[in-house]
């Protein structure tokens, strides 16, 4: 097998191993809102018992990166392409941390019912897990255009979070006795607002991959 067939495998399963990695802090995004929605703590605490399989494949990947990386000495976009992946991994490996987050704010959450709907918040996290995908498809992909997507996403996402912020402000001034639920309820708009943050840093990571320039947006 040629050095080149040897690289372009080794390419192939490290991007495997990424989109594993985001589909299992897809999962817990989604199992997290489910068990908020619930009020289902076994679900909420199994969240974070996850994440470790998520802190696993980030240790995978920069290993499989430094290796390729020092074997196979790629050069210009071949090196920028695994350079992307290395980087990347800490955003993704945040995903799963908002998602763990959310998942012990269930655990504890005070009262016996909600103070609001949680209609926003859910919506929040529907566009979350899309985020999460679409920014780590737009570098398996090398898909400009759909990071740009991700990018622009990030807007609905906190409009959503003013949203939630301010229905939660209204009910405390209304009663001081919701205080304690609707900081937790802020705390969880607060993580998925995050969780669309590195969503964005990856996708502006796809899009250094493609264009060699790394800007902020």
């Amino acid at each position: 097998m040629s050095i080149r067939k040897i690289f372009e495998l080794e390419l192939l399963e490290l991007k495997t191993e990424l989109m594993e990695m985001c589909r299992l802090t897809e999962t817990m995004i989604e199992n997290a809102i489910t068990a908020l929605v619930k009020r289902d703590r076994e679900l909420g605490k199994s969240v974070g018992e996850m994440d470790e399989r998520v802190n696993e494949y980030e240790g995978d990947i920069e290993k499989r990166c430094m290796r390729i990386l020092l074997k196979q000495q790629p050069v210009a976009k071949d090196f920028r392409e695994v350079s992307t992946a290395l980087k990347m991994i800490t955003d993704i490996e945040r995903f799963g941390d908002q998602a763990s987050d959310i998942g012990d704010i269930v655990c504890t959450m005070p009262g016996e019912n909600y103070i609001c709907g949680l209609t926003h918040i859910t919506s929040m996290g529907d566009l979350a897990v899309e985020m999460v995908r679409e920014s780590v498809n737009s570098f398996i992909r090398n898909d400009e255009t759909l990071a740009d997507k991700v990018i622009r996403m990030d807007d609905e996402m906190d409009e959503l979070f003013l949203t939630v912020k301010a229905e939660l402000i209204g009910l405390i001034n209304d009663d001081v006795n919701n205080g304690d639920q609707a900081i937790e309820l802020m705390m969880v708009a607060k993580y998925l607002e995050r969780i669309g943050d590195h969503a964005v840093n990856v996708a502006e990571w796809a899009k250094y991959n493609e264009t060699g320039v790394h800007l902020k947006f």
